[in-house]
């Protein structure tokens, strides 16, 4: 779904190859996968949108960050014995 351009409007929503689409959430405001159709705004990489914020972040979105994990531990003996060996 990669763009709206086959979308058609019907009784029950808009739908692109099948696929009914739910207008997007608040959070998604700012992706670049946002597509407009008829004044409303739709994803174009899901159909459900709000599904996808549940678990707290979508994995689509282009406007979040990733939150960096804590840096593995370096042993400074093992650490000082590799600089020396030119590692």
């Amino acid at each position: 779904m990669a763009n709206l351009q086959n979308a058609t409007r019907t009784e029950a929503g808009v739908t692109v190859n099948g696929f009914l689409l739910s207008p997007i959430v608040e959070q998604c405001t700012g992706c670049d996968r946002v597509r407009d159709f008829e004044n409303e705004k739709f994803c174009s990489s899901y159909p459900n949108p709000q599904s996808k914020w549940v678990g707290g972040k979508c994995n689509f979105a282009t406007h979040t960050k990733a939150e960096v994990t804590a840096q593995a531990k370096v042993n400074p003996l093992k650490a000082s014995k590799r600089a020396a060996k030119g590692r």
